[in-house]
């Protein structure tokens, strides 16, 4: 593989690697200058992001026999390691605002989590991605559970952790699958050749494994407990970035998709039903966080539609335009939990009137969010139906109607914070600082300009920002109209909008998973125990006492005669000895004579033998 500038591009991972390690290292002795070193870090990224998308680096290097390490920063890269680092900084600023998150261990693992995601969307073979997914894995479970002292948070970093780990199996299979079938060097742009059955192996493992991780149908749920989490790394983790990998790598091994057959189908359908099942989970929501939550599982339902689809370039602007709007919105609903208290959209009515900035930025991020025109995920979401439609019209109608949905929870959430507060208190959750930190106001303001213009991309953009084939004229229309009408009805029923229990709820996923697979599996594993105990447990005990009884009969009833029969041969060869060593005088006369009386008998035995024969 040829490469260029390998130490830009070794800079550009390691600089967020070996800074987060050294901080969460630190501890307490590095929290005094964690919150300005590591924002000077996060620009430091930005702009070897910058030269990266610029100058293309790549990297390749021999990993073990036969298994190439592999980094590279191509069309589809470059966008994203630009959206990690621009979304980094960001978050990064505005973490610094708030006391709880200025400390070493937060920025460290922050960044180290950035590092792990730039080696993620760069990577070129599935050896180096794997690595940098595991470390993925284990940061975001360590930030969702940041608030160690928050059992809730634990716990939720616990399901996060043990779902998304599950689905990432999937990568351990497609990597032995790769290697049974012919792809020792694990290269992605070489996992389409795989030989025989073991490409549709690998290719199901790397499906898993990202929906899992992109929280789609049925892995949905985990997403909804990571929000105990600080809002900051919602909008990295659970908006730009970790959720997003699963969608980028997706994107990424299109090829493979469409070589295996079944799976770009597939891909594309879980993609359309997590749009607008996750949609309508949104809309039942009560709670701001979940809401976004539920919405970004909706989002990142069109990037896996795109990829199943064929429409990368439409996928990956919808990536980039997605990450600006939710990090924004993310980033705002935290503003409002720390000033207000509360993140229940019944407490955040007149929000929006109270914190001016927060709420205009808000609703730029809304609107774009709800594909209002000519805002971002208005043209993005259209490129992505393009793709859809060219491949089936059922698959665009659904598309459609998750769009007109992605418009009712964006006004839903819209009409609350622009109400006037209500009359009635609402129990904060947190105390309230009733002031959103300075340090917080030019990262909102950025995010709001990107989540308005971003969507121009696809219709300025050349090569994998130009969508193929992109939207007609009547689909932008179409669109625009649907998500302006859905809006306007939501704006006069917000108040009255039905919220089953089903959809509240989160279809009851988790609950499900815990009927199906966790309680089967813990009273297995307890059936296990008992068996261990009284049965394993019981025959190894009975053998240990079988053999200490007999050992006590041997040394009652063997043991005597046995030491007497050792003590009989030791006191025979002694009389032997004594009978041997009498001749030995040391006289040379009595020898002689022995000598002589030896010879003797040996000639009388020779006549005898002579005589005999």
């Amino acid at each position: 593989m040829p490469s260029g500038y390998p130490a830009l591009l070794v800079a550009l991972v390691a600089v967020p690697l070996a800074a987060g390690a050294l901080l969460a290292l630190a501890g307490r002795r590095a929290d005094r200058l964690a919150a300005p070193v590591s924002v000077v870090l996060a620009a430091v990224v930005l702009a070897l992001a910058g030269a990266a998308a610029v100058l293309r680096p790549a990297l390749d290097a021999p990993l073990v026999a036969g298994i190439r390490a592999g980094l590279a920063v191509d069309g589809l890269s470059a966008t994203l390691v630009l959206t990690v680092g621009g979304v980094l900084l960001g978050v990064l600023l505005v973490a610094a605002g708030e006391p709880g998150l200025r400390t070493g261990r937060f920025a460290g693992l922050m960044l180290l989590f950035a590092g792990a995601m730039l080696v993620t969307v760069t990577a070129t073979t599935l050896a180096v991605l794997l690595m940098a997914w595991e470390v993925m894995g284990a940061t975001s479970w360590a930030l969702i559970a940041y608030h160690r002292r928050d059992a809730a948070a634990v716990r939720a970093a616990h399901t996060a952790f043990l779902t998304t780990r599950t689905a990432d199996l999937g990568l351990y299979l497609a990597a032995g699958a790769a290697v049974a079938g012919g792809i020792g060097s694990l290269g992605l742009a070489e996992l389409p050749g795989t030989r025989g059955a073991w490409l549709h192996v690998v290719t199901a493992g790397v499906v898993v494994a990202a929906l899992g991780k992109s929280a789609q149908l049925p892995f949905s749920f985990w997403l909804s407990g990571a929000m105990r989490g600080p809002s900051p790394v919602s909008a990295l983790l659970h908006s730009a970035t970790m959720v997003a990998a699963g969608a980028y790598l997706l994107l990424r091994l299109a090829p493979l998709l469409d070589a295996a057959g079944w799976a770009a189908p597939t891909v594309a359908w879980v993609g359309a039903a997590t749009a607008l099942v996750l949609g309508l989970v949104a809309v039942a929501q009560t709670d701001l966080k979940q809401l976004l939550a539920a919405s970004t599982c909706a989002q990142i339902g069109y990037m896996v539609l795109a990829a199943g689809a064929g429409g990368t370039a439409a996928g990956t602007v919808q990536l980039v335009a997605h990450a600006a709007t939710k990090s924004l919105l993310f980033l705002a609903a935290g503003a409002w939990l720390v000033g207000l208290g509360t993140r229940q959209l019944d407490g955040l009515r007149g929000a929006a009137r109270r914190f001016p900035l927060v709420g205009v930025t808000f609703s730029v991020g809304a609107l774009s969010l709800a594909g209002i025109a000519p805002l971002s995920l208005w043209v993005t979401k259209d490129a992505v139906l393009a793709a859809a439609l060219d491949r089936s019209p059922a698959l665009y109608g659904v598309g459609l109607a998750a769009a007109a949905v992605a418009a009712v929870y964006s006004a839903k959430a819209l009409w609350f914070v622009w109400q006037p507060a209500a009359p009635h208190a609402v129990r904060p959750e947190q105390e309230p600082s009733g002031r959103v930190a300075a340090v917080a106001r030019p990262p909102l303001a950025v995010l709001a300009l990107l989540a308005a213009g971003l969507g121009l991309l696809p219709l300025l953009g050349t090569g994998v920002l130009a969508p193929a084939p992109a939207p007609d004229a009547w689909e932008l229309a179409l669109s625009a109209v649907l998500a302006l009408a859905a809006a306007v009805l939501t704006w006069r029923l917000a108040d009255r909008l039905p919220a089953p229990a089903v959809l509240a709820g989160w279809l009851g996923i988790e609950r499900a998973a815990h009927a199906l697979v966790v309680r089967p599996t813990l009273a297995l594993a307890s059936a296990l125990a008992r068996f261990d105990d009284q049965v394993l447990d019981r025959a190894v005990d009975g053998a240990a006492r079988t053999t200490v009884r007999a050992a006590r009969a041997l040394d009652r009833r063997g043991e005597h005669p046995l030491d007497a029969g050792v003590a009989g041969i030791a006191a025979g060869a002694r009389a032997l000895g004594r009978w041997a060593r009498r001749p030995q005088t040391g006289q040379l006369h009595q020898y002689y004579a022995q000598a002589s009386v030896g010879f003797a008998v040996l000639a009388a035995l020779a006549v005898v033998m002579i005589a005999v024969r």
